[in-house]
């Protein structure tokens, strides 16, 4: 082996000290808890006992096979997050193109689009809690003034409409980041490109589909990506609004989590495990649409 001269081992060490805050920071916050919360949940353990039950890997069997609950709470997270991905993102997309152009008071949009977001979720969920209340929400009131009192139900106390509305309400809540971030990916695309297209006779769908699209997929990428890590671990606003109910119709994982922790079920190593599981479902999810990205990506060079 050739030895490193002096400048290139200096030059290396740069770049290794460059990095170690980073470094600490993900071992110290991530990668350790990581490794603990899955140590805690090969044990059977009520989180206060001194004594901790070595169980193996049956508390993942038990996640896997037996936990009906736990299955249809992920199953109504992938709902929320499947209304997110579609509806929300595509909301984003359209009021980003909205104000990415020259129209009045785009700045005054751009700020109120933002508020929602940045609202206490605990506030939300409540505030929207009584807005959809069957028995005096305002949403009824108007339904009914309005001469569409048929319309008129409980939304979050009936299994048929809580999940649904709830995932709205999500939307509603969220699109305001997508916003941003496409909003910010839009204006980094060079002018320049459009007015050459233009120059050339291409029209508006033109421009979109050939230079707007292909451009902006990578900030797509990214917001589908935080979109899928939100909605798979958001569960305030849906305690403050249902708290999983009714009959467990509005479940999401971490409130499953949440239960399993405490009194009367008391298993911490057995939530432990199912934290687990949820992380493993979230790096496989985000795995997959980003080698998705790349094939798509390659594809599309491979044409051009």
């Amino acid at each position: 082996m050739i030895p490193l001269c002096p400048m290139k081992l200096k030059s290396s060490l740069e770049n290794y000290v460059f990095i170690l805050p980073a470094a600490l920071i993900f071992v110290i916050f991530y990668l350790i808890p990581f490794t603990w919360v899955f140590h805690l949940g090969l044990y059977e353990w009520d989180g206060i006992s001194p004594t901790r039950v070595f169980v193996g890997l049956a508390n993942f069997k038990e996640i896997l096979f037996e936990d009906r609950i736990w299955w249809a709470s992920m199953r109504n997270a992938g709902y929320i997050t499947f209304i997110a991905l579609t509806l929300q993102n595509a909301l984003a997309f359209m009021l980003a193109l909205a104000c990415d152009r020259q129209i009045r008071l785009k700045n005054f949009y751009r700020v109120l689009f933002f508020i929602p977001p940045v609202l206490s979720e605990v506030v939300v969920g409540l505030v929207w809690q009584w807005i959809l209340d069957g028995n005096y929400g305002l949403l009824n009131s108007w339904l009914t003034s309005a001469g569409f009192g048929s319309l008129a139900r409980s939304w979050l106390s009936d299994p048929a409409t809580a999940l649904t509305t709830v995932a709205i309400v999500h939307c509603w809540k969220g699109f305001g980041w997508g916003f941003l971030l496409f909003l910010a990916g839009l204006q980094m695309i060079p002018r320049e490109l459009y007015e050459a297209a233009r120059a050339d006779g291409a029209n508006g769908w033109s421009c979109f589909k050939h230079i707007t699209l292909p451009l902006m997929m990578p900030v797509a990428v990214l917001v589908a990506v935080l979109t899928i890590l939100g909605t798979m671990t958001g569960f305030i606003m849906i305690h403050a609004m249902t708290n999983g109910g009714p009959a467990y119709h509005t479940q999401v994982p971490v409130l499953r989590i949440l239960a399993s922790m405490m009194p009367p079920f008391s298993r911490f190593g057995y939530a432990c495990s199912q934290g687990i599981s949820v992380g493993f479902v979230l790096v496989a999810l985000s795995f997959i649409q980003y080698r998705f990205f790349l094939l798509r990506r390659d594809s599309a060079q491979e044409d051009t």
